[in-house]
């Protein structure tokens, strides 16, 4: 195994257990014939030589995604048995999978000090996802250890890296079983049954990062008109009409995802009518839509930046949607606005809302100030794991 050596005080980061070691902190970049080829594991090194631990090497800002900071823990098939069975048993004591819940996050990459990694369980069938090279060239002892939990009850394993791998890296990865085969695409989350469409959906097929704050969308919807933003799937659709909601109105500018919506309607509550979809554009939907109409809306988009090059466009595409939402909502109204932008931190957000309600001149209080779910977990050394923002507030 090859070893990376760092410049001089660039050890610092590593040395309080960050799991990133950019390109710029090294010595020399390994160039074409030094032997070290894109996902290998590498041994990262000190100036002065003391070895730190062993990660994937990778091309590109981020240099090496740090696996172990234990100098002789070798990195193998056991190695990622270990670390699956350490985030199984976390998502036991949170009491996942439980009769009611059967749709949950198994690995959430650097929460579960696995750099690159993804696995949502649905059911018997686990979606695994790859961020990294080192992962791709992985991936079926991965999936083997996954299967290897009896306590999971995971039969088959779907491997789903395709638009997730650096282009770069020419690894060009095919999406497939890796064991088993399809067996159901219904997972229940809070009793609720949702199709997962790990095929051909966005991520794994469900954003399973938003299952408390539908739960809440629920609590809040009893009596209320309720108008669902990009709502894909119709997750928070399905939880207001279950809290009792007398209208919920779902929009999204993909016609597949209306399609999902209304069978994961359809699938929960058969023919009722208190449910209607538009495939349209949110920003076109918003503007044409009478004031006062509803008085909850959920704003869930899509990541307006995915890098911070991007940071200057998302806040004001932030601020420009809940400035509008602020115009239309109901007096007494209670608006769920989102942000899954990693470039994006919880204050920047924070600030564009702010800038929208002033915009809108009327009254808001924060309710909630909503994150990620524990199975999300965000490693206390990474606190970059924390992308999911999310305010609940109250309007006037």
């Amino acid at each position: 195994m090859k070893t990376l050596i760092l410049r001089r005080g660039k050890e610092e980061s590593l040395d309080r257990f960050h799991p990133w070691v950019f390109s710029g902190a090294l010595t020399r970049m390994p160039q074409e014939g030094d032997g070290i080829e894109e996902g290998d594991l590498v041994k990262v090194a000190a100036n002065d030589g003391r070895v730190i631990g062993t990660g994937h090497f990778q091309i590109g800002s981020i240099a090496v995604r740090m696996l172990t900071f234990d100098a002789d823990e070798e990195v193998n098939g056991e190695f990622y048995r270990n670390r699956l069975v350490q985030a199984y048993e976390l998502r036991n004591a949170l009491g996942l999978p439980s009769e009611s819940t059967t749709a949950f996050r198994l690995v959430h990459g650097e929460g579960d000090f696995i750099p690159g990694l993804v696995v949502d369980i649905y059911g018997a069938t686990a979606v695994v996802q790859a961020h990294s090279p080192g992962i791709h060239f992985a991936r079926k002892a991965i999936a083997e250890a996954i299967v290897s939990i009896a306590e999971l009850g995971v039969k088959s394993v779907y491997y789903k890296s395709e638009t997730t791998l650096p282009y770069k890296a020419h690894l060009d990865p095919e999406n497939g079983y890796l064991i088993g085969d399809f067996i159901s695409d219904t997972a229940l989350e809070n009793g609720l049954k949702f199709r997962i469409d790990w095929l051909r959906g966005q991520k794994t097929g469900f954003f399973v990062d938003q299952r408390d704050n539908r739960a809440l969308v629920g609590h809040f919807s009893k009596g209320r008109s309720v108008l669902n933003m990009f709502c894909y799937t119709g997750g928070f659709s399905v939880y207001a009409l279950a809290g009792g909601a007398r209208e919920v109105v779902s929009v999204d500018s993909s016609a597949k995802a209306i399609s999902l919506t209304d069978a994961n309607m359809e699938l929960n509550f058969p023919g009722d009518t208190r449910h209607s979809s538009r495939a349209e554009d949110a920003f076109k939907y918003l503007d044409n839509m009478e004031a006062g109409r509803h008085d909850l809306i959920i704003l869930d988009p899509p990541a307006f930046a995915k890098h911070r090059s991007a940071l200057r466009n998302a806040l004001q595409g932030y601020r420009r949607l809940n400035a509008k939402a602020f115009e239309k909502i109901a007096p007494g109204g209670i608006l769920f606005t989102f942000s899954c932008s990693q470039a994006v931190n919880r204050e920047q957000f924070r600030l564009a809302v702010f800038s929208a309600a002033a915009q809108s001149r009327r009254k808001v209080r924060i309710l909630h100030q909503l994150t990620q779910p524990a199975d999300h977990p965000v490693n206390i050394y990474h606190p970059e794991g924390e992308y999911l923002k999310g305010l609940v507030l109250y309007v006037e």
